[in-house]
């Protein structure tokens, strides 16, 4: 009887350290570059793994509302009644951009000016050839080929595409209209691709191509990607620093739920298809060694992370929007016990 009280001990402890040896999340694509380089360097650290699934925003909220994973995530944040309904609690964990790339031979990054009209008029179909008299009058002195432009966009529920059409919507009343904003919409003209390294890969392999991709996979994939007039009007080119500018002034304090977008706001630098990229779990945690082992992760993240993100051009979340997210840790995440996770 004494042994298999010992027995059954160890396979309990076993399956906690088994348990705390790995979580599991899965969702948007934006981020999964930063995810996957701190949960290498988080795992080598403290030995916890961090199985997450790069499979898109909206497939990384149906798996976190079906409990499938520990966390989901999306770059689409959800609305405060979405939220209570389905008894989540977000939050943001990185800040990045999403850039217009293309496939021209002899223009390099940044030489090749774009505005959101012109962009809003390629997705309807409008404008379907490179040296359109709309393109060529704000690029002077740019070798534009007389050549079809491949429209690509994202064929799988994506945060890349709510912050790509929501910046489009916003700019122009037109696009608002024809197309709509969300992680799916339905585009008017264009090939698909799955994921934002889909969608890299396509803008790569056709000639005369024309995307959407999150920042980092422009740089790790060396795709050009076009500079951008933003809501002051000016040209502006993706990094940390015009990510930065688009964030500034973001009040999250106020932001119900957190709910906050970063898209077309004002100011010279600021990159108009800015946005965050949002954290979901359940308020109550099934397991409160698993949730907190969740947090433990982003907490070293926001503590650890930000010379990463750097590397990667994310813009890493402010001190004080980090105090924030962590006192909702503390009143929101409760384990099956009724109390905090976090302390």
């Amino acid at each position: 009887m004494k042994f298999k009280k010992v027995l059954a001990a160890s396979f309990l402890f076993l399956s906690t350290v088994v348990s705390a040896a790995e979580f599991t999340g899965a969702g948007a694509t934006f981020p999964f570059p930063i995810y996957a380089k701190w949960a290498e360097a988080y795992k080598a650290q403290t030995g916890i793994g961090l199985n997450y699934q790069s499979i898109g925003s909206g497939g990384g909220i149906r798996q976190i509302k079906a409990k499938t994973v520990d966390f989901g995530a999306s770059d689409m944040p959800l609305k405060q009644d979405e939220l209570d309904k389905e008894g989540l609690m977000q939050f943001p964990a990185i800040i990045g951009g999403v850039v217009p790339v293309f496939n021209l031979d002899g223009i390099e990054s940044g030489k090749l000016k774009l505005t959101p009209e012109i962009i809003a008029n390629i997705h309807l179909g409008k404008i379907t050839k490179w040296n359109d008299k709309a393109i060529a009058e704000i690029n002077p002195g740019v070798n534009l080929p007389a050549m079809n432009i491949t429209v690509v966009h994202r064929a799988d529920g994506s945060g890349t595409t709510f912050i790509w059409t929501n910046f489009l919507g916003k700019a122009n009343a037109e696009f608002a209209k024809a197309v709509g904003e969300g992680t799916a919409v339905k585009w008017p003209v264009g090939v698909g691709g799955k994921g934002n390294e889909g969608v890299a890969a396509q803008v790569q392999r056709l000639k005369g191509a024309f995307g959407y991709v999150e920042y980092a996979y422009a740089k790790r994939n060396k795709i050009p990607y076009a500079s951008l007039k933003n809501r002051d009007g000016n040209f502006v080119s993706p990094d940390d620093s015009t990510f930065k500018a688009a964030a500034a002034n973001a009040d999250w304090k106020n932001a119900p739920g957190m709910y906050l977008l970063l898209t077309w706001q004002t100011g010279k630098d600021a990159w108009p298809a800015t946005g965050a990229s949002f954290i979901l779990m359940h308020k109550q945690q099934a397991d409160t060694l698993t949730g907190r082992a969740v947090l433990k992760f982003f907490d070293w993240s926001y503590k650890n992370g930000a010379q990463m993100a750097t590397e990667l051009e994310y813009v890493h979340m402010p001190q004080d929007v980090i105090k924030l997210v962590q006192d909702n840790w503390r009143k929101d995440l409760k384990g099956p016990d009724g109390n905090p996770i976090w302390k």
